[in-house]
This record gives C-alpha cells, sequence and structure tokens, in this order.
C-alpha cells in the first residue's frame, strides 16, 4: 500500500503545523485504486481539545467533511494531525486508528512526517508515500 499526496497538500499541513501551538488535524479525502491511495483534497478540522499533545475532531464537523466529500465522489481515505514530537502514532492515535482504520498522516512541526496503518493483527504499518507535483 501507498499514498499518492499532493507536494502543494503536503506543504500546506506542514505550514499549519509549523504555525500551531497545538495539534492539527482533518481528513485526507480521495479514492483508493488497487494498492494505492491518491489524495485528491486536505478537509482542515478544528482540534476540539485544544491540545498540543491531543487532537478530537467535534462529531458534527465529521459529518460536514464527509457530507462535502460525498458531494464531491471522494472517500474519507484518511486522517492527518501533528506532533510536537516525532511523527510516530502515539498511544491515543493507536486507539484512534482501531476506529478509523484508514491512512494516519502525521507530521511535526519541524516539517518531518509519515503515514500509517493499522493491520488486521492491529500492529502499526508504515505506508509509502508518493509525492506529486
Amino acid at each position: 500500500m501507498r499514498v499518492e499526496l499532493k507536494f502543494y497538500h503536503l506543504e500546506e499541513i506542514l505550514k499549519k503545523a509549523k504555525e500551531s501551538k497545538i495539534e492539527i488535524c482533518g481528513f485526507l479525502l480521495g479514492q483508493k485504486k488497487g494498492e494505492s491511495v491518491i489524495i485528491e483534497e486536505i478537509a482542515f478540522a478544528e482540534n476540539k481539545l485544544n491540545s498540543p499533545v491531543e487532537f478530537e475532531i467535534d462529531p458534527l464537523e465529521i459529518v460536514k467533511i464527509l457530507d462535502y466529500a460525498d458531494k464531491k465522489g471522494l472517500e474519507p481515505v484518511g486522517l492527518f494531525h501533528s506532533h510536537l514530537c516525532k511523527p510516530i502514532p502515539s498511544g491515543k492515535d493507536i486507539k484512534g486508528m482501531k476506529n478509523w482504520r484508514n491512512i494516519w498522516l502525521i507530521v511535526d512541526n519541524r516539517g518531518n512526517y509519515g503515514a500509517f496503518v493499522l493491520n488486521k493483527n492491529n500492529k502499526i504499518k508504515e505506508v509509502e508515500i508518493l509525492i506529486k507535483k
């Protein structure tokens, strides 16, 4: 499995993460094609916890984003959020990954990033990221 992400989407996420004192978050919208997950749009969401160490998205905001994706013919293929430390899944992320079994793109405020999935055995697997122009 790999994620195809547009350069300007990654750049926008990294810029917001660098400017923010709290974790940023949102959805990756696109389509699955074979072993690839192709990101067409990103949708930022508010971190309702306003926290530098965890995030949560209001369920009503999730519904709005999912409705928007549906109208555009896109699927919610992943989530993204930032850490102020190394961009790997935290314990809370792993719990969330059990509910949202799709791509989790994690960035930090220094420009580092990684994509992860939780496999059927509940093991974290890093996913290849292909940056497209």
